[in-house]
């Protein structure tokens, strides 16, 4: 699948995000008096943050002692690839899952999946990432980089809508050793399925760990948009996305960056990071005033981007309909919201 760099025996499509985080963990951690630990950033995505507490409580564990949480250094508002490997290199052996989004919800930064996997890995640890932000926004390799298993909403960057079907990934290393936990009938060999005698003969990989039929309607809605992703490719996007962001970048620092010499009374900082390989599409910016009037003020002006407590509007240039003219209005657009402050 090209937006995930799987193979299609490696992707399936079915229910919704959180579940199959459920559903893959189930198979995945499986925590041992010595490696019980999983490893995620402290500012996970709250629906992730559940999940992988709702999951060592299952097993047993206490999250007090088996949530591992990643945060900034001091003063910093992003976690350094150096960081995030040395604590899987110092605490690995007690790690039993690696789990990290794909691209950080609240600041946009793009993680180092490669190099996360292959720390990970070395030190006996499964890893995989909630791809909800980065399914294509970014290019991904789930099967080159060997990541474990992932899963991923469709209605962000897939633009499906509003709880729109789900993907999910195990990489085919898996297929004869990881088996779903929990059983359905969809989950059962087609050639075989609707014979309907309760024997069942479980497809391997992640197909095996459906359940149950597809939504048709909410099928439909993803084919829609991956047929306009096929008129392009991740490649193309990606190279356009870099320059949205670097363009929409500039003309946040040099209309609204703190400058002595130009004293203003809003200042807006960038807290996704300036380099556009650790970055999707979105810009995270935090601003010296509450932010609701800022968002309220957008919003009055017909601007479409999101509030984030305590102190972040995100915005995303998408490159599949966004255009430089977007861009350019959006922070004349600003300008004047700030003005109306």
């Amino acid at each position: 699948m090209f937006l995930t760099g799987a193979k299609t025996d490696e992707v399936a499509l079915m229910n919704g995000l959180t579940v199959n985080l459920h559903l893959l963990m189930l198979s995945f951690y499986k925590p041992t008096a010595k490696r019980h630990k999983i490893l995620l950033e402290d500012k996970a995505f709250p629906s992730d943050h559940y999940a992988v507490e709702s999951q060592i409580r299952l097993r047993g564990f206490d999250p007090q002692q088996s949530m591992l949480l990643l945060s900034p250094r001091p003063g910093e508002e992003t976690l350094r690839t150096e960081d995030i490997l040395e604590l899987i290199k110092k605490e690995g052996d007690a790690i039993a899952v690696v789990m990290f989004s794909g691209v950080q919800y609240y600041t946009g930064q793009l993680f180092d999946l490669a190099a996360i996997t292959e720390a990970g890995q070395r030190k006996g640890c499964y890893v995989g990432f909630d791809c909800a932000h980065a399914a294509g926004n970014v290019e991904l390799k789930l099967h080159d980089w060997g990541v474990d298993f992932a899963c991923w909403c469709s209605y962000k960057y897939l633009n499906s809508g509003a709880g729109g079907i789900a993907g999910a990934f195990v990489h085919e290393k898996h297929d004869n050793t990881i088996k779903p936990a929990l059983l359905g009938w969809w989950g059962h060999d087609l050639k075989t399925r609707f014979k309907m005698n309760n024997v069942l003969e479980l497809q391997p990989g992640v197909k095996g760990f459906r359940l149950c039929n597809q939504p048709v309607l909410l099928v439909c809605c993803l084919q829609a948009s991956l047929e306009i992703f096929e008129m392009t490719g991740m490649q193309a996007l990606r190279r356009k996305s870099l320059l949205l962001t670097g363009y929409l970048e500039y003309l946040i620092q040099h209309y609204y960056s703190e400058d002595p010499t130009r004293p203003l009374k809003t200042h807006v900082h960038i807290i996704t990071p300036s380099d556009p390989q650790q970055r999707g599409c979105q810009l995270s910016l935090s601003f010296s005033i509450p932010i609701r009037k800022v968002y309220e003020q957008l919003q009055k002006r017909g601007v479409a981007c999101d509030m984030r407590e305590p102190s972040v509007l995100r915005i995303a240039p998408t490159p599949l309909y966004n255009t430089f003219s977007d861009i350019y209005r959006f922070v004349e657009t600003l300008g004047s919201a700030l003005a109306s402050h």
